[in-house]
């Protein structure tokens, strides 16, 4: 039977993790730069608004 590979989902997890950091920061800076987005972005939230998209029709 096959060992499990316990370093390399470790890594994996790692990199998300990294990952989805990375990804807060740059929104973070970005409404940092540009605080009139943040505005926008608390109005949509406040209307009830969601995230832009669609929703979907299950017919």
């Amino acid at each position: 039977m096959a060992k499990t590979n316990f370093a390399y989902e470790k890594r994996q997890r790692e990199l998300e993790k990294k990952k989805k950091q990375e990804e807060k920061a740059r929104r973070k800076a970005e409404l940092k730069n540009n605080p009139g987005l943040a505005q926008e972005g608390e109005e949509d939230l406040a209307e009830g608004e969601t995230s832009g998209l669609a929703p979907d029709d299950d017919d």
